[in-house]
């Protein structure tokens, strides 16, 4: 998991500004604008901050869905009578 890329992500859906977070969290801006940039290591005691600020846990933080790939998303379209076509292919191999 990239801590950077998704302390971003929520820091976005909680319309929150990396000084706005800083300030309720009690953490220095400068550290986490880094931490966000991937330059900076946070500790747990800070990621819980940040957490507790942002309305999530810690738990919450590290459970995300997995991503797509982009097979995953054509399956995701097919047709039931497509995707029956497809297993019967596959079967056939």
């Amino acid at each position: 998991m990239n801590i950077s890329k998704r302390l971003v992500e929520l820091r976005s859906k909680s319309h929150l500004t990396q000084n706005a977070l800083a300030e309720r969290a009690g953490v220095s801006q400068t550290h986490l604008r880094r931490v966000e940039l991937g330059q900076a290591d946070i500790t747990v005691g800070h990621l819980q901050l940040l957490c507790d600020a942002m309305g999530v846990t810690l738990q919450e933080f590290f459970s995300v869905e997995p991503e797509q790939d982009g097979l995953s998303v054509a399956l995701s379209k097919l047709t039931p009578k497509q995707k029956n076509l497809l297993l019967a292919f596959i079967e056939s191999l």
